[in-house]
C-alpha cells in the first residue's frame, strides 16, 4: 500500500511540475497569418525551413518551424507574460514565465514583438547574440 502512494506520489508531484496551466488564446479568424521562409544561424547550425506565424490584435502569438513534410523544428506559443517553446530546435522544449526564460530561448522569444512589429514588410532580419534570424514572407 505504501509503495502504491508513493507512486501516486511521484506522479502527481512530476506532472505538476511538466504541465502548464495557463491558457493561451486560441487562434480565430481575426488573427494575422504570414508564412514564408526562415533561415536561422548560431555558432553550430545553420538552417533553412519553412516558417508559419499567427498572431492577434491583442498581442498573442504562435510560430512554427519545420523542414519538409510534418518535420516541426520548433512550436512557440507566446502571449504577454508567458511563453511554451518545444522542438528539437530547442533541445526539448520549456514553459513558463517569460523574465524566467532560460538565456538560451530569449532570441526566440524576442521574435514575437520584431514580427509583429514588422508585420507589412517582406523580409525581417533579427539577431540576438550569436543566433541570426532571417525571415522572408
Amino acid at each position: 500500500m505504501r509503495a502504491l502512494v508513493v507512486g501516486f506520489l511521484i506522479v502527481d508531484l512530476t506532472s505538476c511540475a511538466t504541465t502548464s496551466s495557463h491558457q493561451f488564446a486560441e487562434s480565430a479568424g481575426d488573427w494575422k497569418m504570414r508564412s514564408g521562409q526562415l533561415l536561422y544561424r548560431n555558432q553550430k547550425t545553420m538552417l533553412i525551413g519553412e516558417v508559419l506565424i499567427r498572431y492577434s490584435r491583442n498581442g498573442d502569438f504562435e510560430l512554427t518551424f519545420s523542414k519538409g513534410a510534418g518535420v516541426t523544428l520548433l512550436a512557440l506559443r507566446q502571449d504577454s507574460s508567458f511563453a511554451e517553446i518545444k522542438g528539437p530546435l530547442v533541445r526539448g522544449g520549456w514553459s513558463g514565465q517569460l523574465e524566467q526564460a532560460p538565456q538560451r530561448l530569449r532570441g526566440w522569444l524576442d521574435l514575437r514583438d520584431k514580427l509583429i512589429r514588422a508585420q507589412d514588410r517582406h523580409a525581417v532580419r533579427y539577431a540576438a547574440g550569436a543566433e541570426t534570424f532571417l525571415f522572408r514572407f
